[in-house]
């Protein structure tokens, strides 16, 4: 008989030890880590992160919403919100405007659908538009992460996405939007080449999808 590995809980919070082997993964990979208890330090630390007067772009996120880190941004005055300029121009005349502007702000806080044990981040999308800035087009970038998306590799990251998040996902945008979404793009950032960009703040605890 060929054994089975046990399906992995997309919903439980890693242990203390996955964390630690995943932060240990991404430190060598060139990321700036950080272990968090909660949402409540996640986004004092996020505000401590941020200069004021930054461009800051935050990408669609149930960690951003939950955490209250997007209203902070988009709503504050304290930052040039790029998300709140967007949503507010027209599709039709000013789509060139809209790419630029998500692609390379000052700063781009989001979050990642999984985090593996081996240093990865992996993020999906159904459009696209936070991609570019997540890849390399943001000056900084700082990932808010909690606990129930660390999985041991890409494999089991891939499999996050389309059996747990994708569902999730697709009911909130039909809900908000009246259509699914998709995994039209997926983006693995495997290493951070440039010192001090990349920020993960990874939480002890479960937030977002």
């Amino acid at each position: 008989m060929t054994a089975t590995m046990p399906t992995p809980s997309f919903t439980e919070p890693a242990s203390a030890q996955c964390l630690d082997r995943a932060a240990a993964a991404l430190s060598a990979h060139g990321f700036t880590v950080e272990i968090l208890d909660d949402l409540t330090e996640g986004r004092r630390r996020v505000g401590e992160l941020l200069p004021e007067g930054a461009s800051v772009f935050t990408g669609a996120s149930e960690t951003l919403r939950l955490s209250g880190i997007g209203e902070d941004i988009n709503a504050s005055g304290r930052y040039e919100a790029i998300r709140p300029r967007v949503l507010a121009m027209d599709r039709a005349t000013q789509i060139d405007e809209m790419r630029r502007l998500m692609a390379t702000p000052d700063v781009i806080v989001s979050s990642v659908a999984a985090v593996t044990e081996t240093g990865s981040l992996v993020i999906a999308s159904g459009s696209g538009s936070q991609l570019p800035a997540n890849a390399g087009g943001a000056g900084r970038a700082i990932w808010v992460i909690g606990a129930q998306k660390v999985v041991p590799d890409l494999g089991t990251a891939l499999r996050r996405i389309e059996e747990h998040a994708l569902p999730l996902e697709s009911a909130r945008t039909q809900a908000a939007y009246g259509s699914p979404s998709a995994i039209n793009r997926v983006l693995i950032l495997n290493a951070e080449p440039y010192p001090g960009r990349g920020t993960v703040l990874l939480l002890r605890e479960t937030v977002g999808f």
